[in-house]
């Protein structure tokens, strides 16, 4: 079977990893814990502090086998090969939307370590997916939920 691959910078690599050394060393040991302050309460059919951090439990097992299973599977993003102006992942794109709308300012990442809120978006994302490739001062048609975007490639910054 062939696993996926998660492109992503090597700082992004680097905070999936200390992500995942703190839930192992720190939460876990808090969980535990909590399930044992809640078993002493007695009867655990009834006992909701006992199910919030059986719950809590499951959710951060799951979490640390993602986090192990994204950075096992991590490929580096190698931007030796991108010309300068090129868009690409690990690069800054900045755009202005046509004809005369608001700059935008993204940094493509692989979708393990996108924050659309701090300005990192995937490469799977349908922007990133229409930039990629493309140079400053190309036009592009980008295709979102909401209709097509016509926005001008300004500038590309390694990031």
């Amino acid at each position: 079977m062939v696993e996926k691959v998660y492109p992503m910078t090597l700082e992004g690599k680097e905070k999936l990893e200390q992500e995942l050394e703190e839930l192992k060393t720190v939460k876990r040991g808090e969980i535990i814990e909590r399930i044992k302050i809640a078993r002493s309460f007695g009867d655990l059919s009834e006992n909701s502090e006992y199910e919030s951090a059986k719950d809590e439990q499951a959710f951060v097992e799951g979490r640390i086998t993602t986090l192990e299973t994204m950075i096992r599977f991590a490929e580096i993003i190698d931007n030796e090969g991108a010309d300068a102006d090129e868009v690409a992942i690990g690069k800054t794109v900045i755009f202005v939307e046509l004809p005369d709308g608001d700059e935008e300012e993204y940094m493509i990442v692989g979708s393990a370590e996108a924050d659309p809120f701090s300005g990192k978006i995937s490469n799977d994302s349908p922007i990133a997916r229409a930039l990629i490739g493309k140079k400053v001062n190309d036009e592009v048609t980008i295709a979102t939920p909401g209709g097509d975007m016509q926005v001008k490639i300004t500038e590309v910054k390694n990031s």
